[in-house]
């Protein structure tokens, strides 16, 4: 017996002895739809498929050449029988476009920097104090400032190491 799903059209093929006078709950393989399914009484004009006869030959769609140069250009950016100057010309460039330090690196620059500013202003506090005597207390609040910046991190450190 041949049984149709109503969502999708699908057809399949059930032993008549499966389904009863009564019905029998079925769900289609393909969309997942459950329906109740009765006896269906068959003309003896239809013919019954074959499992061949269901399945049509398709036609089969010309294969793409997956190692032809334009495939490659095209879906991964590869070029392929260029001469060597071209290239070198192409790699060159990619390379330019990537020498940029990104986040952490002007991180680390910055801090140097700061590191380096207080080295300075701390050999030349003496000369700085001498030439700019109102100065005096800004130099002794950063210093002060930055020792307790010191504490506050070898404290924490030293939380862990316990």
């Amino acid at each position: 017996m041949l049984v149709n799903c109503n969502s999708c059209q699908k057809k399949f093929s059930v032993p008549d002895n499966a389904i009863t006078k009564s019905g029998r709950l079925v769900q289609c393989g393909s969309c997942g739809k459950k329906w109740t399914q009765y006896p269906v009484k068959e003309s003896p004009v239809i013919k019954k498929k074959t499992i061949r006869e269901k399945t049509p030959n398709k036609k089969t769609r010309p294969k793409k050449n997956l190692y032809s140069p334009e495939y490659l250009q095209k879906k991964h950016g590869l070029v392929i029988g260029e001469d060597k100057n071209q290239l070198d010309k192409k790699i060159s460039y990619d390379k330019k476009k990537n020498n940029t330090f990104g986040f952490y690196g002007y991180v680390i620059i910055l801090f140097i920097f700061f590191v380096t500013l207080f080295g300075i202003i701390n050999l030349t506090k003496e000369i700085i104090i001498l030439n700019f005597p109102s100065s005096e207390m800004y130099i002794s609040y950063l210093f002060e400032t930055m020792t307790i910046i010191k504490i506050f991190f070898n404290e924490l450190v030293n939380q862990f190491k316990y």
